[in-house]
C-alpha cells in the first residue's frame, strides 16, 4: 500500500445547545460492522508497509531492551498470615508465577498460579485480584482474556489444586473474604457503561445465582469498590466520585450483618480511613483542607462531628497517605513537587523525614502488613537509580536494601548520565517543573533529539522514574524529559484543580511552555523535539498539535481521548458520567462550549501537522478505539503537508496494550523505531 486508506464519509448530525456538528466518521463507532474492521486492518497494513524498512531495527531494539531485563527474577518476599508470598518470572516466559512458602523462606515452594500455563491459547491474558482466604486454603482470582477489563471470578482450592466450578462473570478484580473463609464480597459492572455499581455477597460452593445483592450505587457519577482493612477486622464498601467519598463498613467476622455508613457523603468532601485498635485515622479535605489533613475518631462514633484533628492542613504540603504501625505513624507527603516520607511516633518520641538527596526521585511505602514491627518497607528510584526496595528500622534509623533492580548486559553505568530538574514559565507566570535525564557528554546546541512526556489529568502525579527501555534512547543521544504540568497533583491539590474543568487549557499551555523552554535553552529545537502521551495524555497530544504543532518533529499518541464533546455527551459509553467532575458536563452549555474549544477532533483544521504515530486497542474500554480512528481519518483529509501519519490498532488488546512482558516490549520497540527513524538513526 503506497497510499493510506481513505475512510468513507457518511455525514452524521450531532446537535446540542442549538449548535450543529457534522461528524462524517461517526460510522466507525460500530465494532461489529465488518467495514469498520476492514478499515482498521487497512490502516494496520499501511503502517506495516510504510515501516517495513525499520523491521530489522525494531527487532534489534527489542533484543537490546530484553537483554537489560533480568528474565529470571523474583519479588521481595513478604509474610502474610503464616506464609511468605513471592512473584517470580522465568527466562523466555511472558507471564509471572505466583508462589508461597509456609513460615520459612527455606520451606518448599507452593505454586499458586503459573500464568504462562493459564495464558496458553489466549492472545491476551490478565490475572488480577488474587485474594487468599483467612484459613489459607482458598484463593479467589479474576481473569480477563480480552483486554476490556471485564473479569471472571474463580476460586482455587490450594490444598488440592482444583479450580472450583464457582464462576462469576463481569466482575471487577477486587475480592474480599469474610473471616469465615466461606463468604466472598465482590463488585460487578454495569453491562453497558462498565461502571462499577453493585456489591454482592456469595458463599463458596453455592449456586452462582444465589449471590445476594448487598449494595447498589444509584448515582451514575459514583463508582463503588470493596476493600478489607489492614487490621482485617473490617470490610469497607467505598463509593467515590472525582470529588466525593462515602464509606460503609462491616465487621469481617459478621458477614451476614448490615453495613454501616461511616460518614454520609457530602459533595466535595473526600476521605479515606485506616483502622488500628479502637481508632480510625481519617485522611480528608473536610473544612476546605485543600491539601488534606489527618483526623481521628473512635470505632464507635464515626460521624464527622466526632472527628478530632491530628495533623493540621498545610498550604504548601499535600498529605497523600498514611501507614499505621503499633508505635509509629508513617505519613506520605508531597512538597515542592517531591515525595517525602515522615515518621511520627505514637508511643515513642519521634518526628523525622527519611533523607532523599536527588531532585528527580520517586519514593513511596510498599507492602507493610504487620502492625507490631519497627520495620518500614519503601521503594526508591530516580531517573538514574534503578528501583530498590528498602527496609528501614524506624527505631534505629538503619536501612537495609532488600533488592535493587538489576540492569543486565554490563553496559549501564549511572555515572554516564545526568539527571536534573528545571522550571519553565507558563503563560500566566506559573513555574512548571521538568525532570530530565541525558548522557553526560551532551552539548546544549539545539541539536539534541528530545522526547517530552506528560499526562496531566485526574490529579495523577507523574513522579520521575527509572526505565531500562529508555536507555535505548539515551544511548542514541536522546534527552528524556517529563513535564509535571497542571492537571496532575505533582505540586499539591491546587495544581490539579487548576488543570481541570474550565481551567483544562492550562494543561496544554503548560506543556507548550515546557516545550518552548527546552527550545530556548537550546536543549533541543523544533526539528528534534518529540512529544508523547497516552489516554488523557493522548488528549494532551491532540491539543498541542492543534495549538502549536510547529514545535514538534514527531508526536506519539497512545490510546488517545480526542473526541471529548461527543464522548462526554454519550452516557452509554464507559466512564462518561463519572467524568463530569473532571471535564465538566457538556449538557450544560458553558462546559459544552469550553470542551468544544479544545477537543482535538473538533479542532482539526487544514494546516501542517507533525509526524504522528497513533495507537489504540480494539477492546479498549477506557478510550474507545473509534476516537483515534475518527481523528486519524479527519487528519488524513485536512492536513496540508506530507509528514507521516500512522495509525496502529492492536486487534487483541485494550487500554493497557499487550499483556505479556515481551509483547509489551515489542510495542515500545515499534514506537522507538518511529522516533529514531525520524532522526535518521537506524542502528
Amino acid at each position: 500500500m503506497s497510499q493510506p486508506p481513505v475512510a468513507k464519509e457518511i455525514p452524521f448530525t450531532l446537535e446540542k445547545h442549538n449548535d450543529v456538528r457534522i461528524d462524517p466518521y461517526y460510522w466507525l463507532n460500530d465494532r461489529e460492522n465488518p467495514e469498520v474492521i476492514d478499515y482498521l486492518n487497512k490502516e494496520n497494513a499501511y503502517f506495516e508497509n510504510e515501516t517495513a524498512h525499520t523491521k530489522d531495527f525494531q527487532a534489534r531494539l527489542f533484543e537490546e531492551m530484553k537483554s537489560r531485563i533480568k528474565e529470571d527474577d523474583q519479588s521481595v518476599p513478604y509474610k502474610f498470615n503464616g506464609y511468605y508470598y513471592i512473584t517470580r518470572t522465568e527466562k523466555g516466559k511472558n507471564y509471572p508465577i505466583y508462589a508461597r512458602k509456609k513460615e520459612s523462606l527455606t520451606a518448599a515452594e507452593e505454586i499458586l498460579f503459573d500464568c504462562n500455563q493459564m495464558a496458553e491459547g489466549y492472545s491476551y491474558f490478565s490475572l488480577s485480584g488474587v485474594s487468599i482466604s483467612p484459613d489459607n486454603k482458598y484463593a479467589a482470582f479474576c481473569l480477563d482474556v480480552v483486554g476490556r477489563r471485564i473479569y471472571t471470578l474463580r476460586i482455587k482450592n490450594l490444598e488440592t489444586g482444583e479450580i472450583l466450578p464457582d464462576e462469576i462473570k463481569n466482575v471487577n478484580p477486587e475480592v474480599v473474604w469474610a473471616a469465615d473463609s466461606k463468604t466472598l464480597f465482590y463488585t460487578t459492572k454495569d453491562s453497558v457503561t462498565l461502571r462499577s455499581d453493585k456489591i454482592w455477597k456469595y458463599v463458596r460452593g453455592s449456586q452462582t445465582d444465589s449471590a445476594a445483592l448487598i449494595y447498589e450505587e444509584k448515582d451514575e457519577t459514583f463508582d463503588v469498590s470493596i476493600e478489607k482493612s489492614k487490621s482485617k477486622e473490617f470490610i469497607y464498601i467505598i463509593s467515590s466520585s472525582t470529588l466525593t467519598t462515602e464509606y460503609r463498613l462491616l465487621r469481617a467476622d459478621n458477614p451476614d450483618g448490615k453495613f454501616k455508613i461511616f460518614q454520609k457523603r457530602k459533595r466535595g468532601v473526600e476521605y479515606s480511613i485506616s483502622h488500628y485498635n479502637n481508632i480510625f485515622y481519617i485522611l480528608t479535605n473536610k473544612d476546605k483542607a485543600t491539601n488534606f489533613k489527618l483526623m481521628m475518631c473512635s470505632v464507635d462514633e464515626t460521624g464527622s462531628y466526632y472527628w478530632k484533628e491530628f495533623i493540621a492542613h498545610r498550604n504548601n504540603v499535600l498529605l497523600e497517605g498514611i501507614d499505621v504501625f503499633k508505635d509509629f505513624l508513617v505519613i506520605s507527603e508531597r512538597s515542592n513537587g517531591l515525595t517525602q516520607i515522615r515518621v511520627l511516633g505514637l508511643t515513642k518520641k519521634a518526628d523525622y523525614y527519611l533523607p532523599f538527596k536527588s531532585e528527580t526521585y520517586s519514593a513511596y511505602t510498599t507492602t507493610n502488613i504487620d502492625f507490631d514491627t519497627p520495620l518500614l518497607r519503601y521503594s526508591y528510584q530516580s531517573m538514574l537509580t534503578p528501583p530498590s526496595v528498602i527496609e528501614f528500622n524506624m527505631e534505629t534509623k538503619q536501612s537495609n536494601v532488600l533488592k535493587e533492580q538489576e540492569v543486565q548486559g554490563g553496559k549501564f553505568d549511572k555515572n554516564n548520565y545526568i539527571e536534573e530538574r528545571v522550571w519553565a514559565t507558563a503563560t500566566d507566570g506559573t513555574q512548571v517543573p521538568i525532570s530530565m535525564v541525558y548522557a553526560k557528554n551532551l552539548k546544549k546546541d539545539g541539536s539534541n533529539p528530545t522526547l517530552l512526556y506528560a499526562y496531566g489529568s485526574y490529579g495523577v502525579t507523574l513522579d520521575p522514574y527509572f526505565s531500562t527501555v529508555r536507555l535505548s534512547l539515551l544511548d542514541r543521544g536522546f534527552i528524556y524529559a517529563i513535564a509535571h504540568i497542571r492537571g496532575g497533583e505533582d505540586l499539591g491539590r491546587e495544581w490539579y484543580e487548576n488543570g481541570k474543568l474550565l481551567k483544562k487549557k492550562n494543561t496544554f499551555t503548560d506543556f507548550i511552555a515546557c516545550s518552548n523552554f527546552l527550545i530556548t535553552q537550546k536543549y533541543t529545537s523544533p526539528q528534534h523535539l518529540y512529544a508523547e502521551g497516552g489516554s488523557a495524555g493522548g488528549l494532551l497530544m491532540g491539543a498541542i498539535v492543534n495549538m502549536a504543532g510547529e514545535l514538534y518533529n514527531g508526536v506519539i499518541a497512545q490510546v488517545p481521548f480526542v473526541d471529548v464533546v461527543t464522548t462526554m455527551l454519550d452516557d452509554s459509553i464507559p466512564l462518561t458520567t463519572g467524568e463530569y467532575d473532571e471535564w465538566g458536563n457538556p449538557n450544560k452549555k458553558k462546559y459544552y462550549d469550553y470542551m468544544k474549544s479544545y477537543s482535538p477532533y473538533d479542532n482539526v483544521s487544514a494546516k501542517a501537522y507533525p509526524n504522528m504515530l497513533i495507537t489504540t486497542g480494539l477492546h479498549d474500554s477506557q478510550v474507545q478505539y473509534f476516537e483515534p480512528a475518527k481523528w486519524v481519518a479527519k487528519l488524513r483529509k485536512l492536513k496540508t503537508n506530507q509528514n507521516k501519519l500512522y495509525f496502529y490498532t492492536n486487534m487483541d488488546a485494550g487500554h493497557g496494550g499487550a499483556s505479556g512482558r515481551y509483547e509489551a516490549l515489542k510495542e515500545v520497540a515499534r514506537e522507538f523505531a518511529f522516533l529514531l527513524d525520524l532522526e535518521g538513526i537506524r542502528n
